[in-house]
């Protein structure tokens, strides 16, 4: 496994800056100092309250030096690994909203998609160059919902259920072609040092008929003030894994900047993929 340099500079920032709060303080409740009382997100270190609307549109870009491909999967033939770089730009819109107290629905989806995957030189198949493909992306739903809720000695117990939509069946470099059912556990404890969150999911695809165990992720949220937050993870999947910085600047009582920075911590995760965004809640 090859670790990757994690950037000084980002850590440094977030370290001495603050934290934006999606919800304020609940006084009653000092574990909730960090995030307040609504149902956690998909969103790094962002939760949504009863009757509150988030509205999320950001912009990622992703790098992968040497991310890994099939020519057979992008319907060359040849059903060999290879890797290669690869390239990805995404304008993407997310919602949620809090339908009642813990339980609450969100919507992901890459409005637009723009990745290049290019050839190896070892590469012997009839794939070009350089494969490119646009066009709507990934989309997602998923419902969010609290099992227990955190006390002063017991963490928050979370779940959550995701579909993914196979709108791009006759892509092969974007999108998502299958089907993909996700459930997911995890548990919330804020503490005088931070907020801590594990969570880890199952993934089955109905094509593949099988059960494999998908994303897991360590999480750690600090609000340094009524107008910064910061928050970082380690978030994994198989073989791929990745740190992750993200700083929240509060802009208006409505409207908060998220600045994300994901680097890869093993050779096949994105060596790069920043993120940012203007966060809204109605």
């Amino acid at each position: 496994m090859r670790v990757r340099q994690i950037p000084l500079l980002l850590l440094a920032v977030l370290s001495c800056c603050p934290t934006v709060a999606v919800a304020e303080t609940n006084g009653a409740a000092p574990w909730l100092a960090d995030r307040g009382p609504g149902v956690a997100t998909s969103l790094f270190g962002t939760y949504v309250e009863h009757g509150q609307l988030l509205v999320y549109p950001f912009y990622e870009y992703t790098l992968n030096r040497d991310n890994e491909y099939k020519p057979a999967e992008l319907g060359f033939g040849l059903d060999q690994d290879f890797r290669a770089k690869r390239t990805e730009h995404e304008a993407l819109l997310f919602f949620a909203y809090g339908f009642r107290e813990g339980l609450a629905l969100e919507v992901e989806s890459a409005l637009w998609t723009t990745a290049t995957q290019e050839k190896a030189p070892e590469d012997p198949s009839a794939m070009p160059a350089k494969l490119t493909e646009s066009g709507f992306g990934d989309t997602q739903a998923e419902l969010r919902f609290r099992l227990s809720p955190e006390t002063a000695s017991r963490p928050e117990l979370f779940g959550a259920f995701e579909v993914t939509f196979p709108f791009q069946k006759d892509r092969k470099v974007i999108g998502t072609q299958d089907w993909e059912f996700v459930p997911a556990l995890g548990l919330i404890k804020g503490t005088p040092w931070g907020t801590f969150t594990a969570r880890a999911s199952m993934s089955w695809v109905p094509a593949d008929d099988e059960f494999v165990f998908g994303e897991w992720g360590l999480e750690y949220l600090k609000r340094l003030s009524p107008t910064y937050r910061w928050t970082m993870a380690v978030e994994a999947e198989q073989d791929e894994a990745s740190f992750i910085g993200e700083l929240q600047i509060r802009l208006a009582p409505n409207a908060t900047l998220k600045l994300n920075e994901g680097v890869g911590l093993t050779s096949k995760a994105p060596d790069s993929a920043p993120e940012v965004g203007v966060l809204f809640s109605f």
